[in-house]
């Protein structure tokens, strides 16, 4: 077993060799504290007939590493979430640039974090882990590179921030490079300069310079001699072959071809040219009958790449005919789609993105679940990239790692610009549908997703826009292009996209097909990058500049109101049942928190008052003297009707009480479901009503109160005043039946009808 580390900013960082995993090439467990990661570096052993490189990478939190145990039916870890993909793209992209341009045998590094602790993420150790395993493996490669996150914190820069930590960061940025150059940018930021931005590239480089140093500590003590492989050069007759051959008209294409329809056709022809010429020289030849078509493609590749690089750096020219700072022609829309709550269609050169906006609400937030604790996300991006976009045809399956990546830069670009007020009542889902590409779709997702959220009303703080800034080093020369095309991307050394307000960057994302970039050449691209994204802000105010007045007619609407924590259970019910009986009465949803905070949404004021009143009228307390509307819920034979008067809330209406006169039979009166306007005549201490509904019509004609009765202890009946018995006249002295002798209140007390009664 082998194990080097070092301390920085008195954390210890280690990596240890020869004891895990051993069939593999290269293996190496990473720790931090108490967060452990097991990364992994396996080649095959037969070469691919491949034109690109076939690395795949993995990354996948166990989740025993955190003491938790998966949810859902299987109870096991199933695909990767979100997190781990994007882990796994920042461990790729900055060790793609680093493995030789003929190697074409499957590679894979897979990363394991088997041990979590709160405070020390171990997406931060991966790509550490990632590079180390390679480098003492007998796989070509050309590190060591190692890869930092970098934070702000009260003014102060701090590597690899807690969770906690972060959550207070103005920057989040993670930087990856070699010890000369840094090859991979990502992160998001409060606004910030371009200045502040080098500043924290600048301070995460020299982190991962001290732990490139650790990697080579190892391979010092444990290392394997690189594996040999055949370079897949392109034999120089055929490249010869394809100058001589279509070389006048390739350049002339590469010169005057300026749109992608018509490089892509005729890119096509020449080739076909080419190859129907090459098949009359090499068909009948034994070395090259079996291959020339592959060589000839190659060595076209190889002429255009050549005469497109040539042609931006001598001649300032680029393939659409643009100057190197220029940003193609720019147009916007919005309100396109009549039901959405936002939208806009943003349209730059051959790039376009149609996005929608729409309002949530706390239901609608997204749930997060993984090694941290389960939290939830109030704004979420989704980037969408059908095949009609690039023009090709495809089957369409789960989403892409590529859309999972560009959707994440843009969110990141976007949220910052959302109310950061905790009360903040809306969930915000983006969606970009980008319907044509040709060079950065997730910078236009950026600008039409501004937008969109602008369209909608809904409140934000800045417009934002984004840019992809591309790179050519030639012959000593360099070129700095602005928003560049699909071609200059996958022809070029550099993506890098910067994303921001006329104040400042809130992301970025930086990846090279060559070892990286110096600090002076990033800082000549960010100035570029500003001029065009200010430049793209003046477009996009064009269409739009401020968020409307008023939110989109077919949006929730929220109305808050506070109730005592004690009434919480009185609105939600038994099981929910009261809560889920005003949401559909009302059409509105409803959320209730621990504090007794109630949060109404509805798509129309009509509706949230509706529930608003209901939610009052539930909680009130009836009052003496007080007149209500209220509804016949059960009729009892001989005792009365019951009556609600409020939300669950029901009273006795005796039948006594129903009309001056006597009533026998109730079914002249009303039957259930009929309304009545009943007045509450009293209310006991225990919360039990006596209501009437006779107090509220007139007396009959010639009618005349009497007094109560006067009861005396002579049995027989005292005598009044005007010397007769006591107790008034011969009717009202008569003796009660016997299904009178019982208090109406007292009757049928344990068998009132099927409602809340605490009040009754």
């Amino acid at each position: 077993m082998y194990k080097v580390s070092i301390e920085i900013e008195g954390r210890e960082y280690s990596l240890e060799a020869g004891k895990y995993a051993k069939f593999a090439n290269g293996s190496v467990m990473v720790r931090s504290g108490d967060t452990m990661v097991l990364v992994t570096a396996t080649a095959g052993t037969t070469p691919k007939d491949l034109d690109f490189l076939p690395l795949s990478v993995e990354y996948r939190e166990k989740m025993a590493s955190a003491g938790k145990i998966p949810g859902g039916f299987l109870k096991r870890e199933a695909r990767p979430s979100t997190k781990e993909i994007l882990v796994a793209r920042l461990i790729d992209r900055p060790c793609r640039p680093l493995f030789p341009k003929d190697w074409n045998y499957e590679t894979q590094i897979i990363a394991n974090a088997f041990s979590a602790e709160p405070d020390v993420d171990p997406e931060n150790l991966a790509c550490l882990g990632a590079s180390a395993a390679l480098i003492i493996s007998n796989i070509p490669f050309a590190g060591p590179i190692s890869e930092v996150r970098v934070g702000r914190l009260d003014g102060k820069f701090i590597s690899n921030p807690s969770p906690s930590q972060l959550e207070q960061c103005d920057i989040d940025i993670t930087v990856a490079g070699t010890n000369s150059a840094v090859n991979m940018v990502e992160g998001e930021s409060d606004e910030i300069s371009e200045s502040e931005f080098l500043e924290a590239v600048t301070y995460g480089h020299a982190r991962v310079k001290e732990l490139n140093n650790l990697q080579l500590e190892l391979a010092k003590l444990i290392s394997s001699p690189k594996r040999e492989f055949e370079l897949r050069e392109t034999p120089e007759e055929f490249v010869e072959f394809v100058e001589n051959s279509v070389g006048n008209e390739l350049k002339e294409y590469v010169h005057k071809v300026t749109t992608k329809s018509e490089r892509t056709e005729t890119r096509r022809l020449l080739k076909e040219k080419a190859v129907a010429l090459a098949k009359e020289k090499y068909a009948e030849s034994e070395e090259y009958s079996d291959n020339y078509e592959k060589y000839i493609g190659q060595g076209f590749g190889k002429l255009e790449k050549s005469e497109m690089r040539k042609m931006i750096v001598e001649d300032g020219k680029r393939l659409d005919g643009r100057k190197l700072d220029e940003v193609r022609p720019i147009s916007g829309e919005v309100g396109l789609l009549p039901r959405v709550h936002g939208s806009a269609l943003f349209t730059r050169g051959e790039t376009q993105s149609l996005t929608t906006c729409t309002l949530g609400t706390k239901t609608d937030e997204q749930m997060v679940d993984g090694l941290l604790p389960t939290y939830t996300a109030k704004f979420y991006l989704h980037y969408n990239f059908p095949p009609y976009s690039v023009g090709e045809t495809g089957r369409m399956f789960g989403v892409s790692r590529r859309e999972i990546g560009h959707g994440n830069l843009a969110e990141r670009a976007l949220k910052r610009m959302i109310s950061d007020d905790k009360d903040f009542p809306y969930t915000v889902r983006i969606v970009s549908e980008i319907l044509e590409s040709n060079g950065s779709s997730s910078m236009a997702t950026v600008c039409a997703g501004s937008m969109s959220m602008m369209d909608s009303g809904l409140p934000v703080k800045k417009a934002v826009s984004g840019i992809a800034m591309g790179l050519i080093i030639e012959d000593g020369k360099t070129a700095i292009l602005s928003d560049i095309l699909g071609d200059e991307d996958y022809l070029g050394d550099m993506d890098f996209k910067v994303a921001g307000t006329r104040d400042g960057i809130t992301a970025c994302q930086m990846d090279m097909k060559i070892e990286g970039i110096t600090i002076e050449l990033l800082e000549s691209a960010l100035s570029q990058a500003n001029v065009g994204r200010l430049h793209i802000l003046d477009k996009m105010a064009e269409t739009i500049s401020e968020s409307r007045q008023e939110l989109s007619e077919y949006a929730p609407r929220f109305t808050v109101m506070k109730i005592a924590t004690d009434e919480i259970g009185a609105v939600i019910g038994s099981g929910g049942s009261v809560i889920r009986e005003i949401c559909a009465d009302c059409d509105v949803e409803i959320n209730i928190e621990d504090d007794g905070t109630v949060t109404i949404a509805a798509t129309n004021g009509e509706n949230a008052k509706k529930a608003q009143d209901f939610i009052e009228q539930l909680l009130a307390k009836p009052e003496v003297g007080v007149v209500y509307d209220g509804l016949i819920k059960e009729l009892r034979e001989g005792l009365g009707a019951f009556v609600e008067i409020m939300p669950k809330i029901v009273g006795l209406l005796h039948i006594s009480q129903i009309d001056w006169k006597r009533v026998d039979d109730m079914t002249p009166y009303f039957n259930v479901g009929d309304k009545v306007q009943v007045k509450c005549m009293d209310v006991s201490p225990d919360g039990k009503m006596k209501l009437s509904r006779r107090e509220l019509i007139d007396k009959p004609e010639g009618w005349v109160d009497r007094p109560p009765r006067q009861r005396s202890n002579d049995r027989r009946g005292g005598r009044d005043d005007r010397g007769g018995r006591g107790g008034g006249d011969r009717r009202d002295s008569r003796p009660p039946r016997r299904d009178d002798r019982r208090s109406p209140d007292n009757r049928d007390r344990n068998n009132p009808p099927n409602e809340r009664h605490s009040e009754i």
